[in-house]
């Protein structure tokens, strides 16, 4: 992958994250374009220069920033790059939706194709060759794979997580954010259907 289409990913991530919230029941907190202050303190991206960051700062990130936040390190930074070229774009978008759970549902994946590794959400030599492994085996299905469990991923989240639930069903009962997200990077014929959909969430009430 080259750099220009790295960076045009990161993009897409900005549109599709958006402006400024804080959202009381996100634990990221307070996030600009995707970026939350744990991240910007983690970082330590004082952009007023008052010696602390704040919301503040949050509220001052500008795309760019953001952008190349994501460039550098949830892309290269946890060895994405590292992976088969298939996988990149979903892998990259879950990171930073998810940090390292993300490289634990590609883990698992793995795993579940009979294929030995270590589900520590760090790729290491292991998962690098385990992946590559895996896109072999399946070339034309670890991408649609991999966005299926990333779908399941947020469901499950959801089950147990009833403050979630509005970012994995709509109010008028429809797929919610994450699950449209997760979809993107899977063919459409993989896709729930819209009565699938409701069905998987039904229990939820």
């Amino acid at each position: 992958m080259s750099t220009f289409s790295v960076r045009q990913i990161a993009e897409e991530i900005v549109a599709r994250e958006g402006g400024f919230v804080n959202d009381p029941d996100d634990p990221g907190g307070a996030t600009k374009y995707g970026v939350t202050i744990h991240t910007m303190r983690r970082l330590g991206l004082d952009l007023d220069g008052d010696d602390a960051v704040t919301e503040a700062d949050v509220r001052r990130l500008t795309r760019d920033q953001a952008t190349q936040i994501f460039v550098d390190h949830y892309f290269y930074g946890p060895k994405i790059d590292k992976l088969p070229l298939v996988l990149h774009a979903s892998v990259f978008d879950m990171y930073v939706n998810s940090g390292a759970n993300a490289v634990k549902i590609l883990q698992r994946l793995i795993r579940d194709m009979r294929i030995e590794v270590t589900v520590d959400g760090i790729i290491g030599p292991q998962t690098i060759r385990a992946a590559h492994e895996a896109a072999e085996a399946a070339p034309h299905h670890i991408a649609d794979a991999y966005g299926i469990a990333r779908r399941n991923y947020y469901y499950a989240l959801a089950d147990s997580r009833p403050t979630s639930r509005k970012y994995a069903r709509r109010r008028d009962g429809g797929k919610g954010g994450w699950i449209t997200r997760a979809e993107e990077f899977i063919a459409p014929k993989y896709h729930l259907t819209e009565a699938e959909h409701r069905q998987r969430v039904a229990s939820w009430g």
